[in-house]
């Protein structure tokens, strides 16, 4: 037979057929070459649809089991239920008191129109400003909840403050499941999504802040950035069918897009990703492709949420734009230049230095060309926060004194090693790491790399979703490092890949065989160690810290601010109702929520002009005489002063 096909091979070789008849040629040869798949035997479907039904069970429950702790937990915390309205809403502090409080509104407009229309022209807030409420606060979550609560009937069935919190517990039960569901993509087995999830609630106080800030934009959006990456996981897996892949890339461009409109912030988190998604597509180039249908997927957003947020200039001289515009025309330069030349080469070699250049060039552009005033107090910060500027502007000083913007503290990092979750998270962070550059390493030597990798083989660091991840985990910890409030972004991505790692046979084969373990089986050893790792992390995890959870839900707590609630009622009795009140932007907020009375400043920290009140107002504090005090709060028709004894008696060491 061998002898009988050589002539045939060589006659081909010789004769080069039209192109046509090449590519049917081709075509005809895969169809023959490529192996007819056998159905898999009835049992073994079985199993596989147990396995995802479980799953997919376990991942449901947990996230709504979780939804219905908080809310518990939420109950016996303030005694929700027994207290009277002004009560409940004293318990939504600072900026929080500002989201509800247009809530409430929307929800006593006459109709959706003319509530929107007074949020975008409110004059009833700020005193001697007009402000478009809407865009300046992303109230978006509002619009939707007072929508769906009207749209639903829920007037008639439960109370407005609890269809309110109840959609926001209801969107970290989804936040849970997106985690699970991620934890379970990388690593074969469901099993980590439980662990995913037990870490994550035992190290709430550094997962979210939903305990201390329900209407937080922050809470309603990391749930849809979650499910994105969850998403964007299953999508950058190899071998997928057409299905599973349309429904991820669908799935993406929706919560990406939700994700933008809910939070301000949101493109500045993308941009991270984005960065990660750029060094992925430099490690492994099989995925190329679908890297840039993500940058797709972020130009539509960023496109539509401009328009839709009232042309919003801060989404156009965003670093995303710039970061994905850039990484298109390289990639365009590298397509249009023919391989193998010394052009192509160069271009291949300083792509990174290509791309960086292109970012920092279109970003500058374009804000020569947008009017944009927006976050330009976030810069300066981060000038003076690493030490390349030094100010005495009042407003970027008392940032630096806030706790959540300075680096975290040993407690932290004590209460992750109490739970067991940093040191295994740094465990599989070295080995994923490690044997990324192992296989990169292999690359750049010329060496074959397989594109589907195997648990035989060992290199838990080929596949390009453990890659994404491992490159974006550093980038979010590196500013979590930084800055303390940054912790609730890497914090619930810990608990995922940490669980991910522990679970997985291929990290614990990648590890053997680095050991050239040989005394044991290192698969059979993988797969044991896979399964027994994790439960017994759970089982102490469930002896130690399950009773103290069942404390939480049983002991009922009281949320006691008479001096406030007797405050807040005075006003409502005793003001006039065109008075203005000046004081904290923290309390301002609360008085606009439990009384509808105007303030002179907000709890906001991304509009100059409120910035420069907020300072402004804080001289009360200050040794200045009583005739500038007065020149400064009549300068903006306020009526009433109120001065907190905590701010005047507290001392900083």
């Amino acid at each position: 037979m061998a002898e009988e096909e050589g002539p045939t091979v060589e006659l081909r070789q010789r004769k080069k057929p039209k192109s046509s008849e090449n590519k049917e040629f081709a075509k005809e040869e895969k169809i023959k070459d490529t192996p007819i798949p056998e159905r898999a035997p009835k049992h073994v479907l079985f199993q596989r649809f147990a396995k995802v039904f479980i799953g997919c069970l376990a991942a449901v429950t947990s996230g709504m089991m979780y939804a219905l702790y908080l809310s518990a937990y939420h109950e016996r915390k303030f005694w929700f239920s027994n207290r009277q309205e002004l009560e409940r809403e004293i318990t939504f502090q600072g900026d929080s008191a500002i989201y509800y409080s247009y809530y409430k509104d929307m929800l006593k407009a006459p109709s959706f129109e003319r509530g929107v229309y007074e949020l975008t022209h409110n004059n009833r807030t700020v005193s001697l400003k007009t402000i478009n409420a809407v865009q300046q606060m992303s109230l978006y979550p509002e619009l939707i909840a007072s929508v769906l609560y009207q749209a639903t009937g829920g007037i008639e069935i439960i109370e407005p403050v609890y269809f309110y919190i109840g959609i926001v517990f209801g969107l970290q039960g989804i936040y849970v499941t997106a985690l699970f569901v991620t934890s379970w993509l990388m690593s074969g087995t469901w099993l980590a999504g439980m662990l995913t999830v037990a870490w994550f609630v035992i190290n709430r106080v550094d997962t979210t802040r939903i305990e201390y800030s329900i209407p937080l934009r922050e809470n309603w959006a990391l749930p849809y950035f979650a499910c994105q990456v969850a998403a964007l996981t299953g999508y950058l897996k190899s071998n997928l069918n057409t299905y599973t892949e349309r429904f991820c890339y669908l799935l993406m461009s929706a919560s990406t897009y939700t994700f933008m409109m809910m939070w301000e912030y949101s493109h500045y988190l993308l941009f991270l990703q984005a960065i990660s998604l750029f060094l992925l597509d430099s490690f492994s180039l099989e995925q190329s492709d679908k890297v840039h249908e993500v940058y797709k997927i972020y130009v539509f957003s960023l496109f539509l949420g401009y328009l839709l947020q009232f042309e919003n200039p801060a989404l156009l001289v965003s670093p995303l734009l710039s970061l994905v515009a850039a990484l298109m025309l390289a990639k365009y330069l590298q397509l249009n230049v023919k391989k193998g030349t010394f052009v192509a080469k160069m271009i291949k070699v300083i792509n990174f230095y290509l791309v960086c250049t292109l970012t920092v060039t279109f970003n500058i552009v374009m804000k020569m060309f947008v009017p944009h005033k927006e976050n330009g107090h976030m810069l300066k910060f981060l000038e003076v926060k690493f030490g390349l500027n030094m100010t005495k502007n009042f407003t970027m000083n008392w940032l630096l004194c806030q706790e959540s913007l300075q680096a975290p503290s040993q407690d932290f990092f004590l209460r992750l090693t109490q739970s067991s979750l940093l040191p295994f998270y740094i465990l599989v962070l070295i080995v994923c790491f490690l044997s990324m550059m192992q296989v990169n390493f292999r690359r750049i030597n010329g060496k074959s790399v397989k594109e589907t990798v195997t648990l035989e083989d060992g290199q838990i660091g080929g596949r390009p979703e453990i890659i994404y991840h491992v490159i974006h985990t550093i980038l979010l910890g590196s500013l979590a490092m930084v800055i303390e409030g940054l912790k609730y972004l890497w914090t619930p991505y810990v608990c995922m890949l940490a669980a991910f790692g522990v679970c997985s046979p291929e990290l614990w084969m990648t590890l053997f065989k680095w050991l050239r373990l040989r005394t044991v089986h290192p698969i059979l050893l993988a797969l044991i160690l896979s399964m027994a790792v994790p439960t017994i992390i759970g089982f102490s995890l469930w002896k130690e810290f399950f009773p103290k959870l069942m404390t939480e839900l049983s002991e009922l707590q009281e949320f006691y601010d008479p001096d406030t609630v007797e405050l807040m009622t005075w006003i409502k009795r005793q003001a006039p109702v065109a008075a203005v009140f000046a004081g904290s932007p923290q309390l301002m907020g609360a008085i606009k929520l439990c009384t509808g009375w105007m303030v002179t400043s907000l709890p906001l920290y991304n509009d100059d002009d409120l910035l420069k009140r907020n300072e402004n107002i804080y001289q009360i504090y200050s040794k200045r005489s009583a005739e500038d005090i007065y020149k400064i709060l009549t300068s903006y028709k306020a009526n009433y002063l109120i001065v907190e004894d905590a701010i005047c008696n507290e001392i900083r060491v």
